[in-house]
């Protein structure tokens, strides 16, 4: 189900958050009748449970959007929603974060001029007065023209679970909020209390972040063994629609390396043969695949074994074929893999990838929204 397209524009969370209408438990109860000890939730409910969901994560990403001084802004949709205090809190503080990762963007050269955010209701699961609603998010945000050679859009899609209440008047309130992806989380997601900081894996060399970074162009002139436009061209071919040659790794701990392992074999890496654990070893058949063909470490691991990269000094560096790697909380292990499908000519790259499935995000959006993570850039 796709809800009902609504106003973009900016509001404060407080015009959804303090709104005094709730959502009816059914069209049966909607006029005040008294509810049964189970309720049910008909179509109607799970439409209103559509744009409650596309309301919120919509002011989610209205925080990041740069308007005028003083724009005015509307509410999401008529009629508002109630979310419980505790949701309503945690909100605020979400939209107020983001606001804060805005003005990071804003510090790296970057901005968005418009955004769009629509929601799909996926599975709605009843249990006594409690409801678990699963949706997809695709979000579109315009990349306002800073530098001038910025491309047009970048775009994601994520998933998330909404947990509804029954109260005793009738009435559903909204009263958790949690993302399901298991990749790096989409730039409208606030980030977490960071965690302690570890010491970084000595196989590869951690990238510094810092912005401007020393020059250190790609030759794509051809000369290279590798195609690093086919890399890129496979990547952002198949960023959402995912090639039904390759099995798919979502629901087994993610699918961000198998992507860029594919995307990496697209331009003329070749497998390596040999046992599924030895992490010398690159490849994928049929029936089954290398751990460094899947594992951000083993890939790693494999990678620079086999010098079929070295490490970058400067995220801002990556170019068209190159490869960045995050640990997400330091902790020695890496969480995610991307590749970079575009460069623009002012230096900043932008990373296309799978688990949250996303197209052109740049480095310094990864930046702002994970100023503690740890980050690793590959020369292919």
């Amino acid at each position: 189900m796709r809800s009902k397209k609504l106003s973009r524009s900016c509001s404060a969370l407080a015009a959804v958050a303090l709104s005094t209408v709730l959502l009816p438990i059914s069209a049966a109860h909607a006029d005040g009748a008294p509810t049964a000890a189970a309720p049910t939730v008909d179509r109607a409910t799970v439409d209103t449970f559509g744009r409650v969901a596309d309301a919120v994560l919509s002011e989610r990403t209205d925080a990041l959007v740069d308007r005028e001084q003083g724009a005015g802004a509307a509410p999401h949709f008529a009629g508002g929603v109630r979310l419980s205090s505790a949701l309503a809190r945690t909100e605020g503080s979400a939209v107020s974060s983001l606001h804060g990762r805005k003005s990071r963007l804003a510090a790296l050269g970057e901005a968005y001029s418009a955004a769009d955010t629509r929601v799909a209701v996926n599975s709605t699961r009843v249990e006594g007065k409690h409801a678990k609603v699963e949706v997809t998010e695709t979000t579109t945000l315009t990349y306002k023209r800073i530098r001038g050679d910025e491309p047009a859009t970048t775009g994601f899609t994520a998933h998330h679970e909404l947990s509804f209440t029954a109260g005793p008047n009738g009435t559903w309130r909204l009263s958790g909020l949690r993302s399901t992806d298991k990749g790096p989380r989409a730039v409208n997601e606030p980030a977490p209390v960071a965690a302690k900081a570890a010491a970084a894996l000595p196989q590869a060399t951690p990238a510094s972040t810092a912005w401007p970074a020393p020059a250190d162009r790609k030759d794509l002139s051809g000369a290279s063994a590798y195609n690093y436009t086919a890399m890129a061209a496979y990547a952002e071919k198949y960023w959402k629609n995912y090639n039904p040659a390759y099995r798919n790794f979502n629901s087994a701990g993610g699918d961000c390396t198998n992507f860029v392992s594919q995307s990496l074999n697209a331009g003329g890496w070749t497998f390596v043969s040999g046992t599924t654990t030895d992490y010398t070893k690159w490849w994928y058949d049929s029936a089954n695949q290398s751990d460094s063909w899947v594992g951000a470490n083993e890939w790693s691991w494999f990678t620079l074994s086999a010098k079929r990269a070295t490490n970058l000094a400067n995220v801002y560096q990556l170019d068209v074929g190159d490869v960045l790697q995050m640990d997400f909380d330091k902790d020695g292990s890496k969480d995610h893999t991307m590749l970079t499908t575009y460069r623009s000519s002012s230096g900043v790259p932008y990373v296309t990838y799978h688990a949250t499935d996303t197209y052109r995000r740049s480095v310094a959006s990864l930046v702002s929204s994970y100023p503690n993570a740890g980050y690793y850039a590959y020369r292919t």
